[in-house]
């Protein structure tokens, strides 16, 4: 196993508080074995993406943790969304139809924030809005919920790393309560958590993807869990990544992603997964419960 000697002398500055795991616990806080339960982009299979509502839906179910992503407008402010481009999930082409391809990077906070970001979901989300992560952020504090947070293509934004960390202070995300137990911040690009490490070492980091098990010791010094697909998910890989400690001093976590049905929920809880990301949480945690 790997423990990197910076790790270990964290660990002894904050307190074994800021090396507690994901919590085994169910979603809804009431006890249970099973994998802790993830809302993709809030309870995304019951409201739109990402937006407030899908995150108080979450709530509404009992879901702890919640899942979103962040990228960063023309004029520098972070905003929650999952596209590059607006035109999915709002009605950018009809606000402004000379403006194509729509990316998130070409418009201000501003001009995203008159977008409608529910009507493509249903007539009774009308009017919701792209958050900035700071609505966010204080969503899901109110909701007494964790967040899982991915940087979404931080090669667009230089820097984006620093100033969401400098949001997440800002707003109280970086105390000693949130970071010990109610803050992952993950990304598909491992420079950039690394770079996340590096700047706020007590902050728990996530790489999305399935590296090869040979390359694990190197993810182990800067990332705390590995989160695949559940569709490149075995039992072995799992027990493989179990196996490395990481900056925390603690096993390398697994969370699986998007799994939206009993069976396959069932199935990658026998692997001994660590977490499973949903748009139906409520169906997940009925079946591994």
């Amino acid at each position: 196993m790997h423990v990197r000697a910076v790790a270990v002398a964290t660990t002894a500055l904050l307190g074994v508080a800021l090396t507690a795991p994901l919590s085994h616990a169910r979603a809804d806080g009431t006890g249970g074995d099973g994998p802790t339960v993830v809302a993709h982009r809030g309870a995304s299979g019951y409201a739109p993406e990402n937006t407030l509502a899908a995150v108080d839906r979450a709530a509404e179910l009992g879901i702890r943790w919640v899942e979103n992503d962040v990228q960063r407008t023309r004029d520098g402010e972070l905003v929650v969304l999952h596209d590059e481009s607006l035109a999915r999930t709002t009605d950018v082409e009809e606000v402004f139809p000379d403006r194509s391809p729509w990316k998130v990077k070409d418009f201000t906070a501003a001009e995203i924030a008159r977008l409608d970001a529910g009507s493509w979901f249903g007539p009774e989300y009308a009017g919701a809005r792209v958050p900035t992560l700071e609505q966010y952020v204080n969503r899901v504090d109110h909701n007494h919920q964790k967040l899982l947070l991915e940087l979404k293509s931080p090669g667009l934004y230089p820097g984006i790393e620093r100033q969401t960390l400098k949001v997440l202070a800002n707003e109280g995300w970086l105390d000693r309560r949130h970071v010990a137990g109610r803050l992952v911040v993950q990304s598909f690009d491992a420079d950039s958590i690394r770079t996340v490490h590096d700047l706020k070492p007590a902050v728990k980091t996530g790489f999305l993807g399935t590296p090869a098990v040979s390359d694990l010791p190197a993810y182990a010094e800067f990332a705390d869990q590995i989160n695949p697909s559940y569709g490149s998910l075995s039992m072995s890989y799992v027990s493989a990544v179990h196996a490395f400690t990481g900056p925390h001093g603690r096993p390398l976590e697994v969370l699986t992603w998007t799994v939206n049905d009993a069976d396959t929920a069932r199935r990658v809880a026998g692997y001994d997964v660590d977490g499973i990301i949903t748009n139906k949480p409520d169906v997940v945690r009925d079946a591994v419960d």
